[in-house]
């Protein structure tokens, strides 16, 4: 993504082309999809309906929203990079750049967008784009973490663990991923956003979670460092701290809580 309000090609914090995405989308889709699941749930019968998921990374998402919609449906998943959508898993597949180019045709009764709009600078005027987009009744639901908040820590076996994770959450969210356009604050603007741009029955759920050492969603840490390495180091967080960090979240005794999941959906009226 740029970091310039114009449109532009985008480019997203963290590279599908990256060996680490991997792992990434993995340990996302582990820790994420069954809260989407359930929001997506929410949204009553979406047989034969047409679905649009932004951002789709590995695909597990559109490959819900083909199971909700059968046969009938039409399900179009877009990335910058479509590297890891899979063929044949029941959606068309689709390689775009959200903020340059138009919304795909629709219109679209479902548009899903998980942990897209807060890396994209011009995020006000997508979500314009794809309220636009939606057909009379249709669901916006978009779904993103709100990163501003702290203490992440909660156990750890000694002091120097608990410190060295508030300064990997600090390092990320205050200097690493702003310099690439994301904003921490964002999924609680969500709400009035949709309100804003005329969006009825607008409804928010906030979900969050403890995770252990070694599971998905602690050593995601570890994978965000591996990613944005270079940047990481450039921000001051040193080698020794990053080698420290790949074992602490291995570590059982570390218990570390996931960030605020804002799930918003709004209706076309």
């Amino acid at each position: 993504m740029t970091t310039s309000t114009e449109p532009g090609p985008s480019r997203y914090s963290f590279d599908n082309d990256d060996p680490e995405s991997v792992g990434r989308h993995s340990h996302l889709s582990d820790i994420l999809d069954p809260h989407t699941f359930a929001r997506l749930g929410a949204l009553g019968d979406l047989t034969g309906k047409r679905c649009l998921e932004v951002g789709a990374g590995g695909g597990s998402v559109a490959r819900r929203l083909a199971e909700l919609a059968g046969p009938g449906g039409d399900v179009l998943a877009t990335d910058l990079n479509v590297r890891h959508l899979p063929t044949g898993a029941g959606f068309r597949v689709l390689r775009h750049d959200l903020v340059s180019e138009p919304v795909p045709d629709g219109p679209w009764d479902v548009i899903h967008a998980r942990m897209v709009l807060l890396h994209i600078p011009q995020r006000e005027e997508v979500v314009a784009r794809l309220v636009a987009a939606l057909a009379p009744g249709g669901a916006l639901v978009i779904e993103d973490w709100a990163t501003e908040f702290g203490r992440l820590c909660l156990a750890a076996p000694d002091e120097a663990m608990a410190a060295l994770i508030e300064e990997y959450r600090d390092t990320l969210v205050n200097r690493v991923l702003p310099a690439r356009g994301n904003d921490p604050t964002w999924a609680a603007r969500v709400h009035a956003t949709m309100l804003a741009h005329g969006l009825t029955d607008v409804d928010t759920e906030v979900n969050a979670a403890s995770w252990p050492g070694g599971s998905p969603g602690a050593v995601l840490l570890a994978v965000n460092v591996a990613q944005l390495r270079d940047d990481f180091i450039a921000a001051g967080f040193t080698e020794e701290k990053i080698q420290r960090l790949y074992s602490a979240v291995r570590d059982p005794r570390l218990v570390v809580r996931s960030h605020f999941m804002y799930s918003t959906i709004g209706r076309h009226a």
